[in-house]
């Protein structure tokens, strides 16, 4: 990564959400440039524009007007252009449909929001130690969810 600085994407349509992300990633010290989308849309737009860097992470909210989540999944999944981007599915839902949906889709990871901001610090610490690489080479049903 240029100058070990992460490309961080984040596609959420709560403007709360927004805020307590931006907010932790600030806070836990990790170099980051974040790119806030505010909607499935904003995010495809964003995503083919290739005179904007591509994220190395993009953490993607499931339902989002105008173009959900799951849509944008399969779109991401579907170009090549993108190949090189861990997609984590960020989201309040915990149904095991939307679980496996992504699963199935292509997502590297399902993380369920958390309301407490040390809580999603750590996740957020975690999610960008992942060695990505080796986390997707193995990648199954019991190690996709991470755990809260």
């Amino acid at each position: 990564m240029n100058n070990d600085l992460i490309h961080v994407c984040l596609a959420d349509d709560d403007a709360d959400d927004r805020l307590f992300f931006t907010e932790a990633f600030e806070s836990i010290k990790i170099k980051t440039a974040i790119t806030v989308v505010n909607d499935g849309v904003e995010l495809m737009d964003f995503l083919n524009n290739d005179e904007n860097s591509k994220p190395h992470i993009l953490f993607l909210d499931l339902n989002m007007p105008r173009k959900s989540g799951m849509e944008c999944l399969f779109e991401i999944k579907q170009d090549s252009r993108f190949n090189n981007i861990a997609v984590a599915i960020y989201s309040t839902s915990a149904s095991e449909r939307d679980i496996e949906d992504a699963f199935v889709k292509g997502a590297n990871v399902y993380i369920r929001k958390p309301n407490d901001f040390e809580e999603l610090k750590r996740i957020l610490n975690e999610v960008i130690a992942l060695n990505w690489q080796y986390h997707t080479s193995g990648l199954n049903r019991e190690n996709f969810v991470l755990s809260i």
